[in-house]
C-alpha cells in the first residue's frame, strides 16, 4: 500500500507599508525520483502574475516571480500530491553524475570540512572516523543525535556550523550542516536535502519542513540520513531540493523595494492517506491524518528573503481552507498552475541565478 501526502506550503509576508515590489525564487516542488511520484502541483501568488519554473543545477525544479505594482502583502501558496511507494529505504533513487559527486566533497558556504572549530569538536568528542558504508555513517548519524540538543530559535539561517558546535543547541538545518561537513572532510561526498517529514498513515503527527543529509555509497548512490531524528529517509521523508547547502535551494529568497519593516507567517499542512493507488477522487482511501507545523522542525528563514529587514519573525497561524477553485483535480501527471484572482500565466524558463 503506497501512501499519498497533500502538502499545502504557505508564506505570507506583510509590510509596515506598502513596497514597490518584490522579487522571489521559490524551492517548494517536490522531486520526482524512484521514491516518490509528483501527481499535482499548483502555485498561487497574491499580488497576482505570471510565474516561471527552471530547473537549477543539481536537477531541482524551482520557481521565479516579480510583482511590479505597490502591495503591502505577498501571499505564496503551493498545494502538491506526492505518493510514495512502500518500502522505500535509505536510498534516494539516483546514482549520481562524477560532477555532483566531486561538487559534494568540497567546502561550500555552510558546509566547511576543513573549520577549525569542527576539528576540536570532532576530537574533544572522540567521533570514530566514519566510512563509506551504512553502518559506520549510522553510528555518526546517532552520534551527532546524543551530542546535540534540538532547539527552535537557537540559531538562524545563516548560522555557520561552529554556533551548534560551541554550544551544542541547533535546528534540523545544523545538524545536516555539521553532518555533511564532516562526511566531506573524510572523503565522503554528502550533501544537503530540503523537505518535509510526513506524518505516518493512521497516526495524528505534526508535518513539517525539514533537512536532513544524503551521502554518496558505492554501490548505492545517494542515501539518506536524518541525524536530527536519529532515523533512516523512508517513506516520510519527501524530498524538495538538493544542494550543497542550505544556501543552494531555500523554500523561499527574494528582496523587496522599500523601507517598511516586515513579517513572515509561515505554515505546512499535511494530510496522509494510506491507499493502494491513485484513483478517482478518495477511492482506496485506508487512513487519513491532517498535520499542522507550529514547532520545529522547520528550516529556518532566509534573511535575504523579502521578510528581511529589521523587525522580521517568523511565527505560524491556522489558516483557512484554500479557495475551491485553485485546488486541481487529481491527473494522471504532474500539473501546474499560478492561480488566484488574475493570476498570470506560467512558462518555463532557464535557470535565473549561477550557483555560488
Amino acid at each position: 500500500m503506497s501512501a499519498i501526502h497533500t502538502i499545502e506550503h504557505e508564506l505570507e509576508y506583510r509590510y509596515g507599508r506598502a513596497g514597490r515590489g518584490s522579487v522571489m525564487t521559490l524551492f517548494v516542488s517536490p522531486l520526482v525520483d524512484r521514491r516518490q511520484q509528483l501527481h499535482e502541483f499548483s502555485l498561487e501568488t497574491e499580488p497576482a502574475g505570471p510565474v516561471s519554473g527552471f530547473l537549477d543545477p543539481w536537477g531541482n525544479r524551482g520557481h521565479f516571480f516579480d510583482r511590479h505594482a505597490p502591495h503591502d502583502r505577498l501571499r505564496i501558496f503551493a498545494r502538491s500530491r506526492v505518493e510514495v511507494e512502500p518500502g522505500a529505504g535509505d536510498t534516494a533513487g539516483d546514482a549520481g553524475s562524477g560532477i555532483d559527486v566531486g561538487l559534494m566533497l568540497q567546502p561550500s558556504r555552510f558546509v566547511r570540512p576543513s573549520s577549525a572549530v569542527l576539528e576540536g569538536f570532532i576530537s574533544a568528542s572522540r567521533i570514530p572516523r566514519a566510512h563509506a558504508t551504512l553502518e559506520s555513517l549510522r553510528n555518526l548519524r546517532s552520534r551527532l543525535y546524543r551530542l546535540f540538543e534540538y532547539t527552535p530559535g537557537s540559531t538562524a539561517a545563516h548560522s555557520p556550523i561552529d554556533r551548534i558546535l560551541q554550544t551544542g543547541r541547533g535546528v534540523c538545518q545544523d545538524y545536516a550542516h555539521v553532518m555533511a561537513s564532516i562526511c566531506r572532510r573524510w572523503g565522503i561526498p554528502a550533501r544537503y536535502v530540503s523537505g518535509y517529514l510526513a506524518p505516518a498513515p493512521g497516526a495524528t503527527t505534526r508535518g513539517e519542513s525539514h533537512a536532513w543529509v544524503e551521502c554518496w555509497l558505492p554501490g548505492l548512490g545517494w542515501t539518506g540520513f536524518d541525524p536530527a531524528n536519529d532515523s533512516a529517509c523512508g517513506e516520510r521523508h519527501l524530498r524538495v531540493a538538493v544542494g550543497r547547502d542550505y544556501g543552494d535551494v531555500p523554500p523561499s529568497r527574494g528582496v523587496f523595494s522599500g523601507a517598511a519593516e516586515s513579517v513572515l507567517i509561515t505554515q505546512v499542512t499535511i494530510a496522509s492517506r494510506g491507499t493502494d493507488h491513485i484513483g478517482d477522487g478518495d477511492r482506496g482511501l485506508q487512513d487519513s491524518t491532517l498535520s499542522r507545523s507550529t514547532e520545529p522542525c522547520k528550516t529556518q528563514s532566509d534573511p535575504s528573503s523579502p521578510a528581511s529587514s529589521s523587525g522580521s519573525r517568523r511565527f505560524s497561524r491556522p489558516r483557512p481552507p484554500p479557495n475551491p477553485r485553485t485546488a486541481n483535480p487529481p491527473q494522471s501527471g504532474p500539473t501546474l498552475s499560478a492561480a488566484t484572482s488574475g493570476a498570470g500565466p506560467t512558462s518555463e524558463s532557464p535557470w535565473p541565478f549561477s550557483p555560488r
